[in-house]
């Protein structure tokens, strides 16, 4: 049987936690107690700095150390005046003024002058109440703490107050009873309380600088989001505008040496060459534009209304020039014309543009049937086309001018509908609802 006694692993752990603190402490007041840690000046747009004519800012931006050195001479020159010119009036000048001198360049040096200053006034001060400190020790050595608790972390305040109470503790055991005062538990509850106020106000003025910063940051991002829509936006219509184009040319280029008799060799291998070009081009647009989406699929506003955007007044333009490459199109416009929302003319016209570029791509040959239907409550579309001629060959596609069309239907708040019909063609049917509001009268 293994009698070999096991320590708890809760010791363990107080060891870990007593070890921790220590560490901390080191490292916070311990560690490069004496280096050179100036308080900086007022920065540039201090509130204080507004009322003081440029010539003096620079002057003025150290007015608060010129004023806390100020403050600093009249204490250490209290205990001076009450003591008389003695030795031990000048110890306490000593003892008193150059902690509050040194804080400004080496805060922590400073405290641990200030507390070490603390053993030897509580020796040959005769002052009973708040001891071991004098009015002038007690006013230096609550400045220092405070500047120390401002300069270092949250937590170096508390480890300062422990410190000091077990200082306090420590040099009045060999006094109780007879210089032990209980204004002494009173004035470290005040001194920590004050701390408590400095870190809190610390606390408020380090968060309100992290909003503000976190603030122009969403604020940067929320530029950089808004360029992205744009560009994306841009990227889509470009698919729409080139796509048409391209198509026009691929049909135009295969259709030509058919309407030529007796077409030369060389000729016919020019068209080819073009098309395959134009349909190679095509191929890398769509491949762009599947990455624009993949990375922002979501990113889709509004067309920028300063920019020239075609509306439904050039769809006649449009559809003959469909009809140059080949297709042939009936175009009908029932109800009253009207002029509609910038943002309804331009999708209305890009699904038009799309839909034809669709029966050019995948049913070349067939006849096609544009339908404008102009309502109380908004605007019908209806693009219908017949089975695709078979000696003809049709170009493959994507999806992504199908996906545009719905895109800009739901970003509308309407509704479309596509699929085949019975005779082999393709149907699109949207409608896009127009509030009477946003009708001119």
């Amino acid at each position: 049987m293994n009698d070999t006694y096991q320590r708890p692993n809760g010791a363990t752990s107080e060891i870990r936690v007593v070890r921790g603190m220590f560490h901390t402490i080191r490292e916070d007041l311990v560690t490069h107690a004496f280096a050179y840690r100036p308080v900086p000046p007022l920065a540039d747009d201090h509130p204080l700095l507004r009322y003081v004519p440029r010539k003096a800012v620079a002057y003025a931006r150290w007015v608060p150390h010129a004023l806390f050195l100020a403050a600093a001479f009249l204490v250490t020159f209290m205990p001076f005046l009450a003591l008389g010119a003695g030795l031990s009036g000048l110890l306490n000048v000593f003892l008193t003024g150059v902690p509050l001198a040194v804080v400004l360049l080496r805060p922590v040096g400073a405290w641990w002058l200030a507390l070490a200053a603390a053993v030897p006034m509580s020796l040959w001060s005769g002052y009973q109440s708040f001891w071991p400190w004098t009015p002038a020790g007690i006013i230096s050595y609550g400045a220092v703490m405070l500047i120390v608790a401002c300069r270092l972390r949250p937590r170096a305040a508390g480890e300062m107050w422990l410190i000091t109470l077990a200082v306090i503790v420590a040099v009045g055991i060999p006094f109780h009873g007879s210089r032990w005062s209980p204004d002494t538990l009173a004035l470290l509850i005040v001194l920590g309380a004050m701390l408590l106020i400095v870190v809190g106000l610390r606390g408020v003025r380090e968060s309100k600088q992290q909003v503000a910063v976190q603030a122009a940051v969403t604020e940067v991002e929320r530029s950089r989001r808004t360029v992205l829509e744009e560009r994306t936006t841009i990227a889509r219509e470009l698919h729409d505008v080139v796509a048409h184009h391209m198509s026009v040319v691929a049909i135009q280029a295969e259709a030509a040496p058919y309407r030529v008799e007796e077409t030369p060799p060389e000729l016919a291998a020019a068209f080819a060459t073009i098309r395959e070009n134009a349909v190679s081009a095509l191929t890398e647009l769509r491949r762009v534009l599947g990455v624009v989406r993949s990375e922002n699929p979501e990113a889709f506003g509004e067309v920028d209304p300063e920019a020239p955007q075609p509306t439904l007044a050039a769809l006649g333009s449009l559809i003959d020039n469909v009809r140059a490459a080949g297709l042939t199109v009936e175009h009908v416009t029932t109800g009253a014309v009207r002029t509609l929302p910038q943002g309804v003319e331009l999708s209305a016209y890009r699904i038009v543009q799309e839909a034809l570029s669709n029966t050019l791509r995948h049913a070349p040959g067939a006849e096609a049937r544009v339908e404008v239907s102009y309502v109380m409550s908004g605007l019908g579309l209806r693009i219908v086309n017949g089975p695709a001629n078979r000696l003809a060959k049709p170009s493959p596609g994507s999806g992504h001018g199908m996906l545009g069309m719905r895109e800009r239907v739901t970003m509308l708040s309407g509704e479309m509908t596509a699929g085949a019909t019975e005779d082999g063609g393709f149907e699109v049917v949207a409608f896009i609802p127009v509030e009477a509001a946003a009708e001119p009268e």
